[in-house]
């Protein structure tokens, strides 16, 4: 079921696609500002019946949307996706326990470890928190009041399980993960999970607990950049050509065509040594 609601105050109008509350359009959901549990950036998640969202951004050259009798001048797409809460909490929940060293850290309630400066969103998720973060903590009764603490063991055990579960429906979502390994296969499992951790301290505590080996994300994102691109290939090709006409000019039109073709070309065999070195 979708509706079309209008958000009383908003200066800009834009689309979001989002679940149906179910509640008849009376309660569309709340738009929230958290920190990232990654870039700790304030980032807009979308609460909905219960359901946090996080908000995906999608935008063509050109486009407009008509909507009724109003016509949206800016034609970009949002939609809202689920996130398991457990991943925004996560940090929130961290740095709440105090931890140093050996110790432990301390219990907290949640009120306290929810009240973040500045992200006043959080407090909307305590009915959220109470239901979904007993997995990765700790937790002591004293009366009618309960304290959580986080722990070490219980989020690698619940970050390992997120791992599997996602290695196992990769080959289904893309035939291509069907060509590699099951290592590589749960390698690209964990740097997906990971886009949702902080390298210290759970990512590399992670990769430690699968018995692999540390991959830096940043240092991969330093090599792609270092990559030459498209345009600059196609820039150091025509130069190796230009220098080829100019020594040996050909005698036939036909031949000095053909071995442009031939220089510019590549063996198909290069598209897949990669795949086939994963795969041996």
């Amino acid at each position: 079921m979708s509706s079309t609601v209008w958000w009383e105050g908003a200066e800009k109008t834009r689309v979001l696609i989002a679940p149906d509350s179910g509640c008849g359009g009376n309660k569309p959901g709340e738009l929230l500002t958290l920190r990232h549990p990654k870039s700790e950036n304030g980032t807009c998640y979308f609460l909905n019946n219960e359901m946090l969202q996080e908000i995906q951004w999608f935008k063509q050259s050109y486009g407009s949307w008509f909507l009724g009798d109003y016509i949206s001048e800016d034609g970009s797409l949002y939609m809202a996706t689920p996130v398991d809460p457990v991943f925004i909490l996560l940090p929130i929940f961290d740095e709440a326990r105090m931890k140093k060293g050996e110790d432990s850290g301390k219990f907290r309630q949640l009120d306290e470890i929810l009240f973040v400066e500045g992200y006043p969103g959080y407090q909307h998720l305590l009915s959220l928190a109470e239901k979904c973060m007993e997995i990765v903590c700790q937790t002591q009764e004293v009366g009618s009041m309960k304290f959580y603490r986080l722990d070490n063991s219980k989020v690698l055990a619940w970050l390992s399980c997120k791992v599997y579960c996602l290695k196992k429906s990769l080959p289904e979502l893309d035939k291509n993960y069907a060509a590699q390994d099951e290592k590589q296969t749960l390698v690209d499992a964990v740097s997906i999970v990971g886009e949702y951790l902080k390298t210290e301290p759970w990512l590399k505590l992670l990769y430690d607990h699968l018995g692999l080996k540390f991959v830096d994300p940043t240092m991969k994102e330093t090599n792609m950049e270092n990559l030459p691109t498209a345009n600059e290939n196609s820039m150091a090709s025509s130069n190796s050509l230009q220098e080829k006409a100019n020594k040996k000019p050909g005698k036939f039109g036909k031949q000095t065509k053909q071995a442009k073709v031939e220089t510019g070309s590549k063996n198909i065999r290069d598209m897949f040594s990669r795949a086939c070195k994963k795969k041996c």
